[in-house]
């Protein structure tokens, strides 16, 4: 039995582009064949153009961006994103990780894997957008990397329902981006559950226009009493090189690490 990380780019949004892009496709040659001249055809034929062409490109970049996540394909970033992510956590003998958006596992278990006289919890809302990824899904996962340690459970990023100062260590991979809402206070609600000396990994696309102002985010957790706050830039050839993460839209991409 081998685990199934499924994909970060979903099979379903690979397909609404394409039939999109046949479907423009068409209505631009029927358009085309069946109007006779005039405005109405110009329009009509202009518009399902940039829009057959949109989707050509929406679908292609889908389709590359799949097979760079993929974990069993040829370029790997996934795993090596997860594995590096990973490799921040260091946990006590008995000590508890909680990952934030666990997704089918992958963290959790390479954290867990790390550590492996520590516990570690993952929590996800496994929405619609994702309805590939499970609870079932992580468990399995679990199973087929013969991890015992771990633990899967239903949350809430914005509202975890854990106690300040539970885990020893918290982590989270691409996940906060996803939520509309003030992104930093996110951050804060995961730092809430951080234990005294805990330390925390966090990976996401950190941009301004998603973040705000990180290094002064980083500024505020030091002047809170956090210890060796750090924002590291993972596009610099540390995950992927800055032209990768330019037109796989991920630029911003950072690793919020350090200790409480």
């Amino acid at each position: 039995m081998k685990p199934d990380y499924k994909n970060w780019m979903p099979k379903g949004m690979i397909y609404a582009f394409l039939f999109a892009f046949l479907g423009c496709a068409a209505a631009l040659a029927v358009f085309s064949l069946a109007l006779t001249e005039g405005t109405l055809k110009t329009i009509l034929t202009v518009a399902f153009a940039v829009l057959t062409l949109l989707f050509c490109i929406l679908t292609k970049w889908s389709i590359l961006m799949y097979r760079a996540f993929d974990y069993n394909g040829k370029r790997q970033m996934a795993k090596q994103i997860i594995e590096g992510t990973a490799a921040y956590v260091n946990l006590p003998d008995g000590g508890k990780c909680l990952d934030v958006g666990c997704g089918s596992g992958a963290l959790t278990i390479a954290v867990a894997k790390r550590n492996p006289k520590a516990e570690v919890i993952g929590v996800d809302r496994w929405g619609k957008e994702y309805a590939s990824f499970s609870k079932t899904l992580c468990e399995n996962n679990a199973k087929a990397e013969g991890v015992t340690h771990v633990y899967f459970s239903q949350g809430d990023a914005t509202k975890l329902r854990f106690q300040d100062e539970t885990f020893d260590a918290v982590c989270s991979n691409y996940v906060y981006h996803n939520i509309p809402g003030d992104r930093q206070a996110y951050l804060l609600e995961t730092l809430r559950t951080l234990k005294k000396g805990g330390t925390f990994a966090i990976h996401d696309i950190m941009s301004r226009t998603k973040y705000g102002d990180m290094q002064a985010f980083v500024q505020k957790l030091k002047k809170m009493g956090y210890e060796k706050v750090e924002l590291i830039d993972t596009t610099n050839g540390m995950f992927m090189k800055k032209w990768e993460a330019t037109w796989m839209a991920l630029s911003g991409s950072a690793i919020l690490t350090g200790i409480k």
